[in-house]
Order: structure tokens, then C-alpha cells, then sequence
């Protein structure tokens, strides 16, 4: 089935989800962290939907590939983050956050696989 817009995209909504998750729970965090783990994971968590849809707006297979690649590893970047947030902030629960990230990486390494994958 083809996608004319990059917000009909699966993936792109859960990573807006993502997103805002990101951002319920790090008002939680402490205000010392305004300019550090608060900034770093936000910035992260929103380069994820912003590289899908640039990438599907690029038209070529090859751009939303590199584009879908630079959203995994914005991902990747965001799970560090979740981890190291897990052991400073231990009464804050990040499961849903967790839940909702790793469905994303998981949609993206398939598109990626499915996307690189020749047809004939």
C-alpha cells in the first residue's frame, strides 16, 4: 500500500506519542536538569518523527532509507538516555516510555530491512 503523507506512517505517529511522552516525564524531572538530561532527550525524542517525515518527503527510496537510519539512531541516542534517566530518577516510571520507544526502533529496523530489501 502506498503512503502519499509521512503522518499516515505508522511508525512517524507512535514516534509523536514518543514525543510526548518524552515530555510528561521529564517536567518531572528536577530543574537541575533543565539544560542537561531534560534538553538531551527531548532534542532526541523529537529528531525521531522529524527525520521519518523529512526522509519520506525526500520522494527517493535511497534519501528515506538514510533519513530512517538517522531516525534509528536519534532512537538509539533517546534509549541511552532512558536508561541513564532510569537509574538517576528511580520513582519515576519510564515504562511506558520504554514500551513505546522500542516498538519504534522495532517498526524502523523493519521498514529499513523491508525498504532495502530488492524485489523481483
Amino acid at each position: 500500500m502506498y503512503v502519499e503523507s509521512f503522518k499516515q506512517l505508522i511508525v512517524w505517529q507512535r514516534s509523536v506519542e514518543v514525543v510526548k511522552e518524552v515530555y510528561r516525564v521529564t517536567k518531572i524531572f528536577p530543574d537541575t536538569e533543565k539544560f542537561g538530561l531534560i534538553s538531551q532527550m527531548r532534542r532526541a525524542a523529537v529528531s525521531v518523527p522529524a527525520n521519518i517525515a523529512e526522509g519520506k518527503k525526500r520522494r527517493t527510496k535511497k534519501d528515506f532509507v538514510s533519513f530512517l537510519r538517522i531516525a534509528d539512531g536519534s532512537a538509539a541516542e533517546l534509549e541511552t538516555f532512558v536508561i541513564l534517566a532510569k537509574d538517576l530518577f528511580p520513582k519515576i516510571d519510564f515504562a511506558h516510555l520504554a514500551s513505546l520507544l522500542e516498538e519504534v526502533q522495532k517498526m524502523l529496523t523493519t521498514m529499513i530491512k523491508r525498504l532495502e530489501t530488492p524485489r523481483g
